[in-house]
């Protein structure tokens, strides 16, 4: 049987930690770039958290989210604490969800992952109203409908690394 290079059923070789770390560093430096003419960006810490904490639910949890968070609260200068909060809950979200979303194909992983990308922006405002914030627009919200645009590109580039090559030995057996 030929399984093609997209294909689910394919056998992966297992993340390494570095890998996942430097996928979260690289996003995190993302972030930092200065983003107020492109209001619509996706926030590329939480679509990649999203990723690694449904795709490894035993190496990136709550408390790694809660690290990214607080260095993107300092970083951004903002309420400490919205960008933490808003990241352990999608964190706990991927996780609690990573079997489910896993099921189906990556166009439907994507409507399954909206609502959590959608939850940061979410959250983030409700903390910076309760603190006595303006609201900032509807244009706040747009990153998350181009993250779920998104989640076929970053998922074949983060599991790229873990393919195995596609000619196998005819005996063996997986």
């Amino acid at each position: 049987m030929q399984t093609s290079y997209y294909s689910p059923a394919r056998i992966l070789l297992p993340v390494r930690p570095w890998f996942i770390g430097f996928s979260l560093l690289v996003t995190l430096l993302l972030n930092f770039l200065p983003a107020s003419p492109w209001p619509g960006l996706p926030d590329w810490l939480a679509l990649v958290l999203v990723f690694w904490s449904v795709r490894e639910p035993r190496r990136v949890g709550m408390g790694l989210a809660f690290l990214c968070g607080v260095a993107m609260d300092v970083a951004d200068a903002s309420l400490l604490g919205q960008h933490a909060l808003a990241y352990v809950l999608v964190a706990y979200g991927g996780s609690s969800l990573s079997r489910r979303i896993l099921w189906f194909p990556l166009g439907q992983q994507a409507l399954q992952v909206f609502p959590l990308l959608m939850l940061v922006p979410l959250v983030q405002v409700a903390v910076r109203i309760m603190a006595g914030a303006d609201f900032p627009g509807f244009t706040y919200f747009f990153g998350p409908f181009l993250s779920t645009l998104l989640w076929p590109v970053l998922t074949f580039l983060l599991l790229l690394p873990q393919h195995q090559p596609v000619d196998r030995d005819a005996n063996r057996p997986l």
